[in-house]
Formats: structure tokens, C-alpha cells, sequence
């Protein structure tokens, strides 16, 4: 028997995961890297490589989904991964087990996770207790990859859109909120007209406020709209509203019409995360017309997903 003392095991420390919960947890250059990487996904379409063979990508879905669901499959299968569709009324989620431990047993299955709810609360839960990379599919308060998606679009129609004019019109929903944190990171002016009792919570404009973003907020939709090279609507009814006429009411002013998109820019494009109803937020003539842009939008949630793939999986720090 020797004498030599027992040597310690070192100990290493867990990696952080790279999540991607909001637009504003990035600095502008991050954000940049991503819509450059989406652009150059685009470009590549399949020849983009496999370098997430191996991996997997949980997707949890609380809300209906088609463009993101669909978007997110296809990308992590493009770049090699697999995907597992989760619902949470097959899951243990949805009988009483906590987020946390749902985070800690889907990290040791698989390589990442990507949640669509109506909780912002939940998701940061779930990235709380997760050792993986946590993706916000969409809450109640953000949907920061629709908004990645739609500068993409933006660009590739009328080019880079710092110092530009982006309008704004309807409630000021979630992806209201993911676009007043945009203007806050990639500089461009944001005009939005809402409803007194619809406008954006305080507190996502006073972030961007503090952050130097060029964001004013009016009850004038033809105030708004002037000028701008893209006007930018949503459904009145999220998926956590109930109808209510009251609200459509109040909404009525705000519809994109031709008559109003007349008042924007001669070149301005038309954009709508989409599911759209006709005659409610948008007319047919205005979605279905020259300036609309809404289905590439929809198709450049798949690079878009690429990127911020690229991005959780640390993939070719070169390119992102």
C-alpha cells in the first residue's frame, strides 16, 4: 500500500445553455449574426450542411400551431437533427408534473427544447431548470422569431432597415411587443396606433425607451402609418382572447385598408404574421395585393428557425 493521498476528482462546470427567450437578452450584433446567418440559410437551401446530425430538438406546443411547428421540424431536420412533437395533454405537464421537473427530464433526452404557450412565466421556468437550450416558440408577451423572420423579410424586399420607418397597426399584442424590442436592437423607427386600452404593457416600452429606441405610440392610425416602408398588423384576436365584440369595436379604426396603406410610403410593403382574417385587421385587397409580402414572411420562419438553431447549438461561430 502506498502512501500517496487519494487524488480529487476535478470539477467541471456545467456549460451555460445558450437560450433563446427574447430579443432583448441580445446585444444588436448577436441579433445581426442571426438574420445574416437566416439570409445566408436561405441562400444554401439544402446544400446548408448537416451539423446538427445527432442531435434533438423537444417541441412542446400549449397553443395551435402550423407556421411554427412546421418551420421548426424542417429546419432541424435540414441541418440533420431530429424533432419530437410533444402536446401537453400527453404529457405529465398537463396532469400536475412541475415545469422544473419536466425541464430536468427532457434534458437528459434530449438537446434542446423549444415551448409555444401562453405563459411567458412557464418558459423562463422551464430555461430555469433546463441544462439545454430553452427556444420561445411564442407567449402571451413575445414571439421574438416571428420578428427575426419579418427583418429578414423587410431587408430582402427594401433592404437594410436601420433609419427606417416601421408601422405598426391593431393591438398591442405580443408580437407588438417583440417588434418594440427590435426597434430597440436594430435601429429603426416603430410608429404604432392601438386602442388607449390595447397599446403594449408599460414596461416593454419603457425598456426600449431606456434602450434609445425611436418608438411612439398613437390612437391615429393614418398618424402612424405615414410614410412608413412597411406596415405591420395582427389578428385582433389572439389565441388567449376570447372574441368580443366590444374589442372589435375598437379595433374597427385600425383595419389595413387600401385607402390606408395609401398613406404610407409609395413602396412600403404589407406584413402579417399570419393566420389573417380577411375583413377584420386586414382587407382582401391590401393581403392579397401587390404589396402584401405575408407568404415569403411565412417562408422565412424557416431560415429564421434555422438561425436561432444555429444559434442554441453553437454551430459555426464564424457564421453566427
Amino acid at each position: 500500500m502506498n502512501g500517496a493521498a487519494p487524488q480529487r476528482a476535478e470539477t467541471q462546470m456545467a456549460p451555460v445553455p445558450r437560450h433563446f427567450l427574447d430579443l432583448r437578452d441580445f446585444d444588436a450584433a448577436t441579433l445581426r449574426r442571426m438574420i445574416d446567418a437566416a439570409a445566408g440559410f436561405k441562400r444554401a437551401g439544402n446544400a446548408a450542411g448537416r451539423p446538427l446530425a445527432g442531435r434533438a430538438l423537444a417541441m412542446i406546443f400549449e397553443k395551435p400551431s402550423t407556421r411554427t411547428r412546421v418551420s421548426f421540424e424542417r429546419a432541424m431536420r435540414r441541418l440533420g437533427g431530429d424533432t419530437l412533437m410533444l402536446s401537453s395533454q400527453e404529457m405529465q405537464l398537463g396532469r400536475g408534473e412541475s415545469v422544473a421537473d419536466t425541464a430536468r427530464v427532457l434534458s437528459r433526452y434530449v438537446d434542446a427544447i423549444m415551448l409555444r404557450t401562453d405563459r411567458a412565466a412557464k418558459l423562463h421556468e422551464l430555461a430555469a431548470h433546463a441544462s439545454v437550450p430553452v427556444i420561445n416558440g411564442l407567449t402571451e408577451a413575445s414571439h421574438p422569431c416571428q420578428i427575426l423572420a419579418d427583418i429578414l423579410t423587410f431587408e430582402a424586399h427594401r433592404g437594410p432597415i436601420a433609419g427606417q420607418r416601421i408601422a405598426w397597426c391593431g393591438d398591442g399584442n405580443n408580437v407588438a411587443c417583440s417588434w418594440i424590442e427590435a426597434a430597440a436592437r436594430f435601429g429603426f423607427s416603430l410608429r404604432m396606433a392601438t386602442p388607449e386600452a390595447l397599446r403594449p404593457p408599460r414596461a416593454v416600452l419603457d425598456w426600449a425607451r431606456a434602450e434609445g429606441a425611436d418608438v411612439a405610440l398613437t390612437s391615429d392610425a393614418k398618424a402612424a402609418v405615414a410614410g412608413a416602408r412597411c406596415v405591420v398588423t395582427d389578428t385582433w384576436v389572439s389565441m388567449a382572447d376570447q372574441p368580443d365584440d366590444g374589442r372589435q369595436h375598437l379595433l374597427a379604426p385600425f383595419r389595413i385598408t387600401p385607402a390606408l396603406l395609401a398613406q404610407a410610403a409609395p413602396d412600403a410593403i404589407f406584413m402579417h404574421c399570419l393566420p389573417a382574417h380577411r375583413g377584420e385587421e386586414v382587407s382582401a385587397e391590401v393581403i392579397d395585393g401587390p404589396q402584401s409580402v405575408v407568404f415569403d414572411e411565412a417562408e422565412n420562419r424557416l431560415y429564421a428557425q434555422q438561425a436561432v438553431l444555429a444559434y442554441v447549438f453553437d454551430v459555426d461561430r464564424s457564421i453566427i
